[in-house]
């Protein structure tokens, strides 16, 4: 079980897996004013950034559960950095109906909604293993404009333009499954650099480490285009946030 190789190459050197910094994501645990032993479920865990910085900054006790191999070995190992293996556990495995046994406070999928088919249905499995009054996390793309074709809306990685909505109509979108919006913390074109740009050396650093690998091939066709595909299309086009909701 993994995903696909492209993936591990190109964010084999990144700790957040997301448009976040390290400061938004710390500015993301401050918002949702987290107390010490708040039990968080995080499917699509990563390199378990999330988890281990909160687990050190305001005492959670942190599940997650990635099916990336690499990066589940590297939020074990971000764990044992941090200090933090008593009051986290991650777990290699498909995150799509994972409910666990004892409700959480938090139930998180920032990133990762293919797992549930969708924001509507990833927010029904992650309902599931929360708390009465807990608090559900959704990271999701939505679009900072229309793109104007459907292939500039491919070129931003999307499968045409009524993949994302609008902002508004994102927000809009949780009220109408019931929740409130309560807290939000948006990318900037700043941390959108920090992670777009950072594949970039990742890849030519494995290029060069890998001249000779099959995979090659598919590594450079990814790298060269990456830079001008990401200015003239993500950058202008594509916003991220996660959205912190509660059952109305």
């Amino acid at each position: 079980m993994d995903i696909p190789r492209i993936f591990n190459v190109m964010e084999s050197a990144h700790r957040i897996h997301n448009p976040f910094t390290p400061e938004k994501l710390a500015a993301l645990g401050a918002a949702l004013r987290l107390e010490a032993g708040t039990r968080v479920l995080d499917l699509g865990s990563g390199s378990g950034e999330m988890l281990c910085t909160w687990a050190r900054d305001y005492g959670i006790r942190g599940t997650g559960i990635d099916m990336s191999p690499l990066f589940t070995q590297q939020a074990k190992l971000r764990g044992i950095e941090l200090g933090v293996t008593d009051r986290v556990e991650f777990i290699h495995g498909d995150a799509a109906g994972y409910v666990v046994d004892e409700k959480v406070g938090v139930a998180a999928c920032v990133g990762a909604t293919w797992i549930g088919g969708g924001v509507a249905g990833t927010i029904e499995l992650l309902a599931r293993s929360l708390r009465a009054g807990g608090i559900i996390l959704i990271g999701e793309p939505y679009w900072l404009k229309l793109p104007p074709t459907e292939e500039v809306a491919r070129q931003c990685h999307a499968g045409s333009i009524s993949d994302f909505l609008l902002l508004p109509e994102l927000l809009a979108s949780f009220g109408k499954l019931g929740y409130d919006v309560v807290e939000m913390v948006l990318a900037n074109q700043d941390s959108w650099d920090r992670y777009e740009a950072a594949k970039w050396l990742t890849m030519r650093r494995w290029l060069d480490a890998n001249p000779d690998d099959d995979f090659a091939k598919e590594v450079r066709a990814e790298l060269t285009p990456a830079p001008e595909r990401y200015a003239a299309y993500t950058r202008e086009y594509l916003g991220w946030g996660v959205f912190a909701l509660m059952l109305r």
